[in-house]
Protein backbone atom coordinates (compact mmCIF):
# COMPACT_ATOMS: atom_id res chain seq x y z
CA UNK A 1 0.00 0.00 0.00
CA UNK A 2 1.56 3.25 -0.89
CA UNK A 3 2.40 5.38 2.21
CA UNK A 4 -0.80 8.21 2.10
CA UNK A 5 -3.99 7.07 0.49
CA UNK A 6 -7.58 8.81 0.63
CA UNK A 7 -11.21 7.79 0.84
CA UNK A 8 -14.00 9.95 1.59
CA UNK A 9 -17.76 10.78 1.30
CA UNK A 10 -19.56 11.97 -1.31
CA UNK A 11 -23.12 13.94 -0.26
CA UNK A 12 -24.99 17.40 -0.32
CA UNK A 13 -25.32 18.22 2.19
CA UNK A 14 -22.37 16.74 3.77
CA UNK A 15 -21.10 19.27 6.09
CA UNK A 16 -23.43 17.21 9.34
CA UNK A 17 -21.23 13.62 8.47
CA UNK A 18 -19.72 12.11 10.96
CA UNK A 19 -17.71 9.56 8.65
CA UNK A 20 -14.44 12.12 8.86
CA UNK A 21 -14.39 11.18 12.12
CA UNK A 22 -15.53 7.27 12.32
CA UNK A 23 -12.69 6.60 9.30
CA UNK A 24 -10.16 9.12 11.19
CA UNK A 25 -10.65 6.96 14.45
CA UNK A 26 -10.23 3.56 12.91
CA UNK A 27 -7.38 4.37 10.85
CA UNK A 28 -5.57 5.99 13.53
CA UNK A 29 -6.21 2.54 15.67
CA UNK A 30 -4.79 0.62 12.67
CA UNK A 31 -1.65 2.77 11.91
CA UNK A 32 -2.74 3.54 8.37
CA UNK A 33 -1.25 6.29 6.82
CA UNK A 34 -3.74 8.42 5.16
CA UNK A 35 -6.97 10.73 5.19
CA UNK A 36 -10.78 10.41 5.08
CA UNK A 37 -12.56 13.54 3.91
CA UNK A 38 -16.24 14.73 3.20
CA UNK A 39 -16.65 16.15 -0.37
CA UNK A 40 -20.21 17.70 -1.29
CA UNK A 41 -20.75 17.31 -4.75
CA UNK A 42 -23.92 18.65 -7.34
CA UNK A 43 -25.82 15.80 -8.34
CA UNK A 44 -24.68 16.83 -12.16
CA UNK A 45 -20.59 16.56 -11.16
CA UNK A 46 -20.89 13.24 -9.21
CA UNK A 47 -20.01 10.93 -12.45
CA UNK A 48 -16.84 13.52 -13.40
CA UNK A 49 -15.93 13.51 -9.52
CA UNK A 50 -15.85 9.97 -9.26
CA UNK A 51 -13.89 9.47 -12.54
CA UNK A 52 -10.88 11.55 -11.48
CA UNK A 53 -11.18 10.78 -7.52
CA UNK A 54 -8.82 7.27 -8.23
CA UNK A 55 -6.06 9.44 -9.60
CA UNK A 56 -6.34 11.70 -6.66
CA UNK A 57 -5.33 8.80 -4.71
CA UNK A 58 -8.71 7.49 -3.23
CA UNK A 59 -8.94 4.22 -2.51
CA UNK A 60 -12.51 4.26 -2.23
CA UNK A 61 -15.65 6.59 -1.25
CA UNK A 62 -18.71 6.35 0.56
CA UNK A 63 -21.97 7.79 -0.59
CA UNK A 64 -24.52 9.29 0.70
CA UNK A 65 -27.83 11.93 -0.05
CA UNK A 66 -28.77 12.27 -2.89
CA UNK A 67 -26.38 10.13 -4.67
CA UNK A 68 -27.16 6.69 -3.47
CA UNK A 69 -29.28 5.33 -6.58
CA UNK A 70 -27.22 7.56 -9.17
CA UNK A 71 -23.87 5.88 -7.91
CA UNK A 72 -24.61 2.45 -8.64
CA UNK A 73 -25.08 3.77 -12.64
CA UNK A 74 -21.44 4.77 -12.18
CA UNK A 75 -19.98 1.26 -11.22
CA UNK A 76 -18.40 -1.16 -13.52
CA UNK A 77 -19.56 -3.92 -11.38
CA UNK A 78 -21.79 -4.16 -7.86
CA UNK A 79 -22.77 -6.41 -5.51
CA UNK A 80 -26.03 -8.57 -5.54
CA UNK A 81 -27.22 -6.91 -2.74
CA UNK A 82 -26.57 -3.43 -4.44
CA UNK A 83 -28.14 -4.52 -7.47
CA UNK A 84 -30.97 -5.49 -5.53
CA UNK A 85 -31.02 -2.23 -3.87
CA UNK A 86 -31.03 0.01 -6.66
CA UNK A 87 -28.60 1.73 -4.95
CA UNK A 88 -24.89 2.33 -3.71
CA UNK A 89 -23.18 3.62 -0.41
CA UNK A 90 -19.95 2.11 -0.83
CA UNK A 91 -17.36 2.75 -4.03
CA UNK A 92 -14.27 0.62 -4.30
CA UNK A 93 -11.82 1.77 -6.57
CA UNK A 94 -9.09 -1.30 -7.91
CA UNK A 95 -7.17 -1.27 -11.01
CA UNK A 96 -9.27 1.07 -12.91
CA UNK A 97 -12.88 -0.20 -11.98
CA UNK A 98 -15.85 0.84 -10.13
CA UNK A 99 -17.02 -1.71 -7.58
CA UNK A 100 -20.26 -0.51 -5.91
CA UNK A 101 -21.75 -2.03 -2.56
CA UNK A 102 -24.90 -1.27 -0.04
CA UNK A 103 -24.31 -1.84 3.44
CA UNK A 104 -26.98 -0.09 4.73
CA UNK A 105 -29.34 -2.76 5.56
CA UNK A 106 -26.46 -4.96 6.79
CA UNK A 107 -25.30 -2.04 9.15
CA UNK A 108 -29.54 -1.20 9.63
CA UNK A 109 -29.81 -4.70 11.21
CA UNK A 110 -26.88 -5.37 13.44
CA UNK A 111 -27.99 -1.23 15.06
CA UNK A 112 -31.75 -2.48 15.53
CA UNK A 113 -30.40 -5.79 17.30
CA UNK A 114 -27.97 -3.58 18.83
CA UNK A 115 -30.40 -0.78 20.19
CA UNK A 116 -33.42 -2.98 20.74
CA UNK A 117 -31.80 -6.37 22.02
CA UNK A 118 -35.43 -7.67 22.22
CA UNK A 119 -36.49 -6.92 18.73
CA UNK A 120 -38.17 -10.10 16.91
CA UNK A 121 -38.83 -9.38 13.36
CA UNK A 122 -41.37 -11.74 12.92
CA UNK A 123 -43.73 -10.58 15.94
CA UNK A 124 -46.32 -7.65 16.81
CA UNK A 125 -47.21 -6.35 13.36
CA UNK A 126 -46.07 -4.38 10.48
CA UNK A 127 -42.51 -2.83 9.83
CA UNK A 128 -43.20 0.52 8.71
CA UNK A 129 -40.92 2.64 6.56
CA UNK A 130 -41.21 6.23 5.97
CA UNK A 131 -39.31 7.14 2.74
CA UNK A 132 -38.31 5.74 -1.24
CA UNK A 133 -34.39 6.15 -1.61
CA UNK A 134 -32.05 3.69 -1.77
CA UNK A 135 -31.73 3.75 2.19
CA UNK A 136 -35.41 2.88 2.48
CA UNK A 137 -35.24 0.20 0.04
CA UNK A 138 -32.45 -1.31 1.83
CA UNK A 139 -34.00 -1.23 4.88
CA UNK A 140 -36.90 -2.64 3.36
CA UNK A 141 -34.99 -5.55 2.33
CA UNK A 142 -33.66 -6.21 5.44
CA UNK A 143 -36.53 -6.34 7.21
CA UNK A 144 -38.30 -8.94 5.43
CA UNK A 145 -34.38 -11.03 4.84
CA UNK A 146 -34.74 -10.66 8.90
CA UNK A 147 -38.78 -12.23 8.57
CA UNK A 148 -40.87 -9.01 9.08
CA UNK A 149 -43.57 -10.61 7.73
CA UNK A 150 -44.88 -7.41 6.03
CA UNK A 151 -43.37 -4.37 5.04
CA UNK A 152 -44.93 -1.14 4.80
CA UNK A 153 -43.47 2.05 2.87
CA UNK A 154 -45.17 5.56 2.82
CA UNK A 155 -43.71 7.93 0.46
CA UNK A 156 -44.44 12.18 -0.11
CA UNK A 157 -44.32 10.98 -3.69
CA UNK A 158 -46.45 7.55 -4.31
CA UNK A 159 -44.52 6.59 -7.38
CA UNK A 160 -41.25 6.32 -6.28
CA UNK A 161 -42.77 4.24 -3.10
CA UNK A 162 -44.18 2.04 -5.94
CA UNK A 163 -41.06 1.74 -7.31
CA UNK A 164 -39.11 1.00 -4.37
CA UNK A 165 -41.99 -2.04 -3.76
CA UNK A 166 -41.10 -3.33 -7.24
CA UNK A 167 -39.30 -6.95 -7.01
CA UNK A 168 -39.70 -6.93 -3.14
CA UNK A 169 -41.76 -9.12 -1.68
CA UNK A 170 -43.99 -8.51 1.62
CA UNK A 171 -43.98 -4.80 0.80
CA UNK A 172 -46.91 -2.69 0.68
CA UNK A 173 -47.06 0.67 -0.46
CA UNK A 174 -49.39 3.33 1.84
CA UNK A 175 -50.49 6.63 0.75
CA UNK A 176 -48.47 9.73 3.22
CA UNK A 177 -51.94 11.06 4.59
CA UNK A 178 -52.01 7.53 5.92
CA UNK A 179 -48.87 8.40 7.88
CA UNK A 180 -50.83 8.44 11.46
CA UNK A 181 -52.55 4.83 11.15
CA UNK A 182 -48.70 3.42 9.91
CA UNK A 183 -47.11 5.38 13.08
CA UNK A 184 -49.99 3.44 15.49
CA UNK A 185 -49.70 0.09 13.95
CA UNK A 186 -46.08 -0.07 13.53
CA UNK A 187 -43.94 -3.04 15.14
CA UNK A 188 -40.65 -1.55 13.66
CA UNK A 189 -41.23 2.32 12.96
CA UNK A 190 -38.02 3.53 10.42
CA UNK A 191 -37.15 6.75 9.60
CA UNK A 192 -35.11 6.64 6.43
CA UNK A 193 -35.63 10.10 4.66
CA UNK A 194 -33.45 13.13 5.67
CA UNK A 195 -36.60 14.68 6.91
CA UNK A 196 -35.72 16.54 10.49
CA UNK A 197 -32.18 16.44 9.43
CA UNK A 198 -30.20 19.49 9.94
CA UNK A 199 -30.72 21.51 7.16
CA UNK A 200 -33.65 19.86 6.46
CA UNK A 201 -37.04 20.11 6.48
CA UNK A 202 -38.61 18.74 9.16
CA UNK A 203 -40.67 15.02 9.50
CA UNK A 204 -44.07 16.40 9.61
CA UNK A 205 -46.60 13.00 11.05
CA UNK A 206 -48.41 12.16 13.06
CA UNK A 207 -46.70 10.94 15.97
CA UNK A 208 -49.32 10.55 18.64
CA UNK A 209 -50.15 7.46 17.80
CA UNK A 210 -47.02 5.73 19.30
CA UNK A 211 -46.23 3.77 22.23
CA UNK A 212 -44.99 1.13 24.19
CA UNK A 213 -44.10 -2.38 22.79
CA UNK A 214 -42.92 -0.58 19.63
CA UNK A 215 -39.64 -0.10 17.96
CA UNK A 216 -38.55 3.24 16.62
CA UNK A 217 -35.86 3.85 14.31
CA UNK A 218 -34.42 7.51 12.78
CA UNK A 219 -31.91 6.80 10.61
CA UNK A 220 -31.03 10.91 10.84
CA UNK A 221 -27.67 10.81 12.87
CA UNK A 222 -27.48 14.99 12.56
CA UNK A 223 -29.19 15.96 15.14
CA UNK A 224 -28.99 12.44 16.98
CA UNK A 225 -32.08 13.43 19.32
CA UNK A 226 -34.59 13.92 16.78
CA UNK A 227 -38.41 14.87 17.41
CA UNK A 228 -39.06 11.39 16.21
CA UNK A 229 -36.69 9.57 19.02
CA UNK A 230 -37.68 12.30 21.43
CA UNK A 231 -41.38 11.70 21.06
CA UNK A 232 -41.11 7.80 21.00
CA UNK A 233 -38.95 7.62 23.94
CA UNK A 234 -41.80 9.23 26.01
CA UNK A 235 -44.36 7.30 24.31
CA UNK A 236 -42.55 4.13 26.22
CA UNK A 237 -41.03 2.68 22.95
CA UNK A 238 -38.10 1.89 22.10
CA UNK A 239 -35.92 4.37 20.11
CA UNK A 240 -32.87 3.62 18.49
CA UNK A 241 -30.57 6.27 16.73
CA UNK A 242 -29.48 6.69 13.41
CA UNK A 243 -25.67 6.28 14.57
CA UNK A 244 -25.28 2.73 14.96
CA UNK A 245 -26.17 2.32 11.47
CA UNK A 246 -23.74 4.40 10.67
CA UNK A 247 -21.07 3.35 12.71
CA UNK A 248 -21.79 -0.76 11.07
CA UNK A 249 -22.28 0.20 7.52
CA UNK A 250 -19.06 1.50 7.32
CA UNK A 251 -17.17 -1.86 8.45
CA UNK A 252 -16.98 -2.94 5.25
CA UNK A 253 -15.83 -0.80 3.22
CA UNK A 254 -12.93 0.55 5.49
CA UNK A 255 -12.15 -3.47 5.32
CA UNK A 256 -12.57 -3.49 1.59
CA UNK A 257 -10.22 -0.29 1.44
CA UNK A 258 -7.67 -1.08 3.93
CA UNK A 259 -7.41 -4.95 4.44
CA UNK A 260 -8.45 -4.77 8.27
CA UNK A 261 -11.90 -5.05 9.37
CA UNK A 262 -12.87 -2.59 12.68
CA UNK A 263 -14.51 -3.04 15.34
CA UNK A 264 -17.43 -1.32 16.84
CA UNK A 265 -17.31 -0.30 20.41
CA UNK A 266 -18.20 2.30 22.97
CA UNK A 267 -14.91 3.82 22.35
CA UNK A 268 -15.63 4.27 18.57
CA UNK A 269 -19.43 5.89 19.34
CA UNK A 270 -17.29 8.51 21.69
CA UNK A 271 -14.91 9.40 19.18
CA UNK A 272 -17.83 10.22 16.31
CA UNK A 273 -19.87 12.29 19.23
CA UNK A 274 -16.73 14.57 20.35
Amino acid sequence: MPPHRLAGVLGRPVGHSRSPRLHRHWMARHGIAGDYVALEVAPEDLSEVVAALPKAGFVGVNVTVPHKEAALALADEATERAQAAGAANTLTFREGRVEADVTDGWGFLRALREGAPGWDAEGGGPAVVLGAGGAARAVAMALREAGAPEVQVLNRTRGRAEALAEGIGGVRVRDWVDAGNAVEEAHVLVNATSLGMAGQPPLRVPLDGLHGGQVVVDLVYAPLETRLLRAAREAGAVAVDGLGMLLHQAVPGFARWWGVTPVVDEELRRAVLA
